[in-house]
C-alpha cells in the first residue's frame, strides 16, 4: 500500500497558521512579483478565482469581496513543509517527497487498518503544524492521489481515504475526469478526447495493446497503475538535480550595471546555497538578462555568457565571482533590463570529485571553511545575515509588498507573546 499525503491550499494554509482571522475568509497567494494567483482558499475559489488568473483581472472581486492578497513567501513555506514532512516520516519507514506541499509514504508490509492510519495522519499533522493534510491510501501511487482528492472533496473522510475494494475504485473512476489522472499530459488527453475517452474508468478499458503502442511506457504505467497494479517506484532519496537555476523578474526595470550586478551576485548565491545543500559540485555556470518585451516604446535586448570554472567547485566566492565576470561581459548600457538568472550545469557529486594537482590544498580547505561557515550561520541566525558585500544589502529585488513576516525563519519575526 502507498499513502500520498498532500497539504490542502498550501500556501493560503500556512498564511492561515499565524493569522487564524483568515478563517473562513477567501484567500490568495501570488506568484513572484506579485502577478498571478497560485494558491486560493476554497472561499476564494468559490468566487470565480482560477489557479493563475493575474491580479489585474481578478482586482474587481479582490475589491468587492475583500479577499486577504499575499506575496509570496517561500522562506515560510519551505519550513513549514519541512515540518510536516518530520510529522510524516514518523507514520512510515519510507518518505518520498514529491514537492514541497506532497509526499508518498510507502506503506508496504504494515498490519493496520489503512482507514483509521490515514485519518490519523491527517489528525497528527493539523495537532503539531495547524496544516491541514489530505492523505489518501490506496495499491498504487496513481489510486493514492485520486484517493487524496476525495478527501478535499468530501470533508466527512476527515482528511482520510482509503480505496482499495474494486467496486468502490470502479465507482470512484467512473466520474474521475481524465485529465485530472496523475501522469497523463496535455498531448495524451487530446487524444484521448478525440476517442472519446473521459474519464479514468474509460482509460482504463482500453486494450493492453492499444495503450502500449498510442501512449507508451509512461501511459501504460498509469494505465496499470489505475488497474490496481503498482508500477512506478518508490524513492526515498531525492535524485540531486542536474541543473540549478534562480531567476527572477525585477520590480522596477535596471538600467545600471552596479544594480544588475548586485542581483547576479543575489541569484549566484541562492545557486550555490541549493548546491551544497545537495552535496554537488558544478563546473558551468550562465547567466543571462533581459529587457521586458511586452514594452513596445523601449529597446530590447537579450544578453547570456557561460563560464567554465577551471575545476568543479561549491565554493560561494568561485560562483559569485563567475557570475559577476559573466554578467559584465554582456551588459549593453542604454537598456533597462527586467529579468535576469544564473543557472549551474554539469554538476556531479562532492565526494566523487578528485582535486587537480594544480590546485592547492590548503586554499581548498581554507574555501571549503568559510563556505561551510556561512551555512552554519544562515542555519544558525537565517539567510543573510552574513553575506559578500558584492551582494549589496542582499535583496532580490522582485515585487512583494503584500509578504507576510518569515514567522519562523527570522528571529526579528518571530511572534511574540504577550
Amino acid at each position: 500500500m502507498y499513502a500520498l499525503a498532500d497539504c490542502n491550499n498550501f500556501f493560503v494554509s500556512c498564511e492561515r497558521v499565524f493569522r487564524p482571522d483568515l478563517a473562513g475568509r477567501p484567500v490568495i497567494v501570488l506568484s513572484n512579483n506579485d502577478g498571478c494567483a497560485v494558491s486560493r482558499s476554497n472561499e476564494a475559489k468559490a468566487l470565480g478565482i482560477k489557479m493563475g488568473d493575474p491580479l489585474f483581472k481578478i482586482r474587481p472581486i479582490v475589491d468587492r469581496y475583500g479577499v486577504a492578497v499575499f506575496s509570496s513567501n517561500f522562506p515560510l513555506y519551505g519550513d513549514m513543509s519541512r515540518r510536516v514532512q518530520e510529522v510524516l516520516a514518523e507514520y512510515a519507514p519510507a518518505v518520498e517527497v514529491y514537492s514541497i506541499d506532497e509526499a508518498f509514504l510507502d506503506l508496504n508490509g504494515m498490519d493496520v487498518d489503512f482507514d483509521a492510519y490515514a485519518k490519523q495522519i491527517s489528525a497528527d499533522c493539523w495537532k503539531r503544524t495547524s496544516i491541514p493534510v489530505s492523505v489518501g491510501i490506496a495499491p498504487s501511487k496513481t489510486l493514492a492521489k485520486i484517493a487524496s482528492k476525495l478527501c478535499k472533496k468530501y470533508p466527512k473522510l476527515k482528511g482520510g481515504c482509503f480505496l482499495h475494494r474494486p467496486e468502490d475504485i470502479e465507482k470512484v473512476l467512473r466520474s474521475f475526469p481524465v485529465e485530472d489522472v496523475w501522469g497523463i499530459g496535455r498531448r495524451s488527453v487530446k487524444k484521448l478526447v478525440s476517442m472519446g475517452i473521459r474519464t479514468a474508468w474509460d482509460y482504463t478499458q482500453l486494450g493492453e495493446l492499444q495503450v502500449r503502442k498510442m501512449f507508451n511506457l509512461p501511459g501504460y504505467r498509469t494505465w496499470r497503475e489505475l488497474r490496481g497494479v503498482p508500477c512506478i517506484g518508490f524513492e526515498d532519496v531525492i535524485e540531486p538535480k542536474q541543473s540549478i537555476c534562480v531567476s527572477r523578474s525585477f520590480a522596477h526595470e535596471i538600467t545600471a550595471l552596479a544594480d544588475l550586478s548586485q542581483q547576479v551576485a543575489n541569484f549566484a548565491y541562492s545557486a550555490a546555497e541549493k548546491l551544497r545543500r545537495q552535496k554537488s559540485v558544478c563546473q558551468e555556470v550562465a547567466v543571462f538578462a533581459l529587457t521586458n518585451r511586452f514594452r513596445d516604446d523601449a529597446p530590447q535586448t537579450f544578453g547570456s555568457h557561460l563560464t567554465v570554472l577551471p575545476n568543479p567547485s561549491d565554493d560561494y566566492r568561485a560562483i559569485i565571482g563567475a557570475a559577476l565576470g559573466a554578467c559584465r561581459s554582456f551588459w549593453r548600457s542604454g537598456y533597462a533590463y527586467k529579468k535576469a538568472g544564473v543557472l549551474l550545469g554539469r554538476i556531479g557529486q562532492a565526494s566523487a570529485q578528485v582535486p587537480s594537482l594544480f590546485e592547492d590544498a590548503s586554499e581548498l580547505e581554507r574555501s571549503e571553511r568559510l563556505s561551510r561557515a556561512l551555512d552554519d550561520i544562515s542555519s544558525a541566525y537565517g539567510r543573510g545575515t552574513v553575506r559578500f558585500g558584492n551582494q549589496g544589502d542582499g535583496r532580490i529585488r522582485s515585487s512583494c509588498e503584500r509578504q507576510s513576516p518569515h514567522y519562523t525563519t527570522l528571529w526579528s519575526d518571530i511572534p511574540k507573546v504577550r
